[in-house]
């Protein structure tokens, strides 16, 4: 197809216009015609929304599904993820399965959550089992760090309710769902600057608490060249060498099975618009006993670079997505298969594909219809002794 790619975006960042100068592609103003769209999870609401009856065209793609937030918004997330629990429970599949405590033993990956003030008599039960417990109070659609506090005593909530470490990123690549998701390899850890204490007298501490960079920035210890962070391929390096490699490979099976399951609660909600794809950015938590939670996800994930090393990571990040949503730099066409050739993934791996899942399922089924269709912790669906990408069914 002939001609330019003409862009737009309003998140003026340089890792997005210097990707998009690279290909030698125009910029448009938003009231002129356009192919290409980043824009923030504001704008996207004004396109999609039954006011503006805004129609995009086969040749125009942006960076956001319309109803992203039904997995953006943490109470949204933790709610779906609930009703999908519930599914799998009425449909009697093993994927629901709970210990003798009443825990789903491949479900349990996201910490124990309340909406207030809708669930405050069910938090009040919860609180007074364990009443020497911290939680974490986060707004449902604020970001880096902001309105977060820590609190030990039901009294701090009602003076809430009148005023009113180490954590992983890793970016997830969604086309059409539910067929395809793409993980980048090239994620991030953060840190806090001081060492974590339970101890109360720290609650207020934040430089304890909370690894957004937006908040350590500002404290004492914070380092400039590192920024707080190490690459993913770091921490598994020092894991293998502290934990030993069969627990960090269980680790990381864990919080790729954490991301596919949490794309499939949505999954059916998600209004799967053809001009759509969304770079996700999973925020997850490592216990002590390298157990992995989901505490949120992020629909637009910060493209402001810290760190040198954290600029290149993010221009890379950019330009291995824009090479997928826009293959070979061409004016895009909704109606093109959204299977990348292999070649064209950059550090992007296959982390599930819908249509190689169901083969497999046939497959499988086919052969023997004794046993489950999925498989179970640290060996879902996979068979050792062969390669390829993962299914996760």
């Amino acid at each position: 197809m002939a001609g330019k790619v003409k862009w737009v975006t309003d998140i003026e960042k340089s890792v997005l216009i210097n990707n998009f100068e690279k290909r030698g592609w125009i910029q448009v103003s938003e009231n002129e015609d356009w192919n290409f769209y980043w824009m923030s999870v504001q704008t996207i609401r004004n396109v999609f929304s039954v006011e503006t009856g805004y129609r995009l065209s086969d040749d125009q793609i942006v960076n956001h599904f319309p109803n992203h937030y039904e997995l953006t918004r943490k109470d949204l997330m933790v709610k779906n993820i609930k009703r999908y629990r519930k599914e799998l429970e009425k449909e009697g599949s093993p994927l629901a399965e709970k210990d003798e405590n009443g825990k789903y033993l491949y479900l349990d990956f996201v910490p124990v959550t309340f909406m207030l003030p809708a669930d405050y008599n069910l938090f009040v039960e919860e609180f007074r089992k364990n009443p020497s417990s911290t939680w974490i109070m986060k707004p449902c659609g604020k970001a880096q760090g902001k309105g977060i506090f820590l609190i030990n005593k039901l009294s701090q909530i009602k003076k809430w309710s009148r005023d009113s470490k180490t954590s992983t990123i890793l970016y997830i690549l969604i086309f059409n769902l539910p067929f395809l998701r793409l993980r980048y390899k090239l994620g991030f850890c953060r840190f806090c600057t001081v060492k974590y204490t339970p101890s109360t007298s720290e609650l207020d501490n934040m430089f304890v608490h909370l690894t957004n960079v937006a908040i350590q920035k500002h404290g004492d210890d914070y380092n400039h060249i590192h920024g707080g962070k190490w690459t993913v391929n770091n921490l598994r390096l020092y894991l293998e060498s502290t934990r030993g490699k069969e627990v960090t490979n269980k680790l990381f099976d864990e919080i790729h099975w954490i991301i596919v399951q949490s794309l499939k609660a949505v999954a059916p909600v998600m209004n799967n618009d053809k001009h759509c794809f969304e770079c996700y950015g999973y925020d997850i938590i490592i216990d002590d006993k390298l157990k992995p939670w989901l505490i949120e996800v992020n629909a637009s994930p910060s493209l402001t670079s810290s760190t040198a090393n954290d600029r290149i990571l993010k221009y890379n990040l950019i330009n291995d997505t824009l090479n997928i949503a826009v293959p070979n730099g061409e004016i895009p066409d909704c109606k093109w298969n959204k299977s990348p050739p292999k070649e064209a993934l950059g550090n992007y791996e296959i982390l599930y594909d819908e249509e190689m899942a169901q083969t497999d399922v046939s497959d499988r089924d086919l052969r023997s219809r004794s046993g489950p269709s999925i498989g179970f912790k640290g060996n879902r669906a996979r068979d050792p002794g062969k390669s390829g990408p993962l299914t996760w069914k």
